[in-house]
């Protein structure tokens, strides 16, 4: 029989500290996109090294996936993230004083580190703390607080700026990131039951496989089953870092706007990705309820994603007009956050027991993408002085992760032991339900 959405006691506890985290996370990580024009002319960057500054984020970020997955499997959620937020203040502050390229790019680089391990230890931590039905909401709502940091940071930003200056905003920045460094290390247990808020029988309806910490990772193993998963959100990952980095000097380049005024139409473009986290997520999930398969619930949210971004990016190349883009963006942006939940809950699926490791495998791919796509989409608007192309590109990758997402079986659990089934060998095995 499968579960109803209503939230439990442990879901709800969690969801009240993580919900904040990926918000500050998101802030603290595309504030830099908010105020590249005013970076740029003040130390005379080019969109090419801007593009370099924007990738330095994601060589930690992507390698940190890997390493702060075994990590928060090895010293538990509540340890592995004080550590990596408090990286977070520091860097972000740390950017307020930057006086060139080499100083920005150093800054970028150690807010990655910071960043790298928040995702995967938070996703372990929901294994720990969530009913497995509930995962695809959990997934969603986090990362639609996410998209809502996203939202917000540009007119937020153009504030802070207006009252102090950009170096100032990155300040109260860190100091907004720490005040939630305190509260974590005092409300949050790695383990649930050692919380007084939470029953026995609400300890019962978790996941009794991935309580606590987890035991040594088979890291080989599971990475060749999690890769296709990378690879889908490689595609994902690719054109999301042109939205948290590129598109507010889309509009101040493309057509001319104030920053301002860029800032106001990036956070209309950015707010859709708010509802499309929540919506993929619990789309995902009553799926999973009505029909009882894995492959229903995930696979089929994932593809509409990835071709409705295809679709509506396609005006955004082909008419210039702001309205057009506007509009076209935000339906583009909206259509790839429903693959969030369901991408994110895959990894979950699969291997909850090594729920860090798996999800930070998985993530990896979206890392390696931002070393990649912010490069890439500088370099080709300097290049071709338009931004027809880097978009383009886009398109192409959002129909390659669609074709990709086919391979994806989130109903074959992981066996970590030498023997697998011949028929999970095989990939027939039959839907699991949760």
């Amino acid at each position: 029989m499968m579960r109803s959405l209503k939230l439990s006691t442990p879901n709800k506890i969690l969801l009240l500290l993580l919900c904040p985290m990926y918000f500050i996370l998101f802030v603290d990580r595309v504030n830099i996109g908010t105020v590249a024009p005013l970076i740029s002319a003040e130390l005379g960057l080019s969109n090419t090294e801007m593009g370099l500054v924007f990738s330095a984020f994601a060589y930690p970020y992507a390698v940190f996936q890997l390493i702060g997955g075994l990590i928060g499997d090895k010293f538990g959620p509540r340890n592995t993230l004080f550590v990596s937020i408090l990286i977070v203040c520091i860097s972000t502050a740390a950017t307020g004083f930057v006086g060139g390229f080499a100083s920005l790019f150093a800054v970028r680089l150690a807010l990655g580190f910071g960043e790298g391990a928040a995702l995967p230890t938070a996703t372990r931590a929901m294994s720990s703390w969530t009913p497995e039905g509930q995962w695809g909401f959990a997934q969603g709502i986090t990362h639609t607080f996410a998209r809502l940091g996203n939202f917000v940071t540009p007119p937020m930003v153009v504030v802070l700026v207006a009252w102090f200056s950009w170096r100032a905003s990155f300040f109260v920045l860190a100091a907004v990131s720490f005040v939630w460094v305190i509260a974590w290390m005092w409300y949050f247990r790695d383990e649930p039951r050692e919380h007084p808020s939470i029953t026995r029988e609400e300890i019962a309806t978790l996941p009794a496989r991935a309580r606590g910490k987890g035991s040594r990772v088979p890291w080989l193993k599971l990475a060749k089953r999690i890769a296709p998963v990378t690879m889908v959100d490689f595609c994902f990952g690719w054109t999301l870092w042109l939205f948290q980095t590129w598109i507010p000097t889309f509009f101040v380049q493309s057509f001319g706007l104030s920053l301002a005024t860029s800032a106001l139409l990036t956070a209309v473009v950015l707010f859709n990705g708010v509802i499309g986290d929540t919506v993929g997520g619990v789309i995902s999930d009553y799926l999973l309820r009505r029909t009882g398969s894995l492959v229903i619930a995930r696979r089929s949210v994932i593809i509409a994603g990835f071709l409705g971004g295809a679709l509506f990016l396609i005006p955004v190349i082909l008419v210039h007009d702001v309205t057009v883009a506007v509009v076209c963006l935000s339906l583009a942006f909206f259509c790839s956050e429903l693959i969030v939940a369901p991408i994110w809950a895959v990894p979950m699926d699969i291997a909850p027991r090594y729920a860090g490791s798996a999800s930070g495998m998985m993530n990896f791919g979206f890392g390696f993408a931002g070393i990649l796509s912010p490069f890439v989409f500088g370099y080709l608007t300097d290049a071709t002085g338009g931004w027809s192309v880097p978009f383009l590109l886009s398109v192409g990758l959002f129909v390659l992760g669609a074709l990709l997402t086919l391979r994806l079986r989130p109903d074959i659990p992981f066996v970590d032991e030498p023997e697998i089934s011949a028929a999970g060998a095989a990939g027939i095995s039959e839907p699991r339900s949760a």
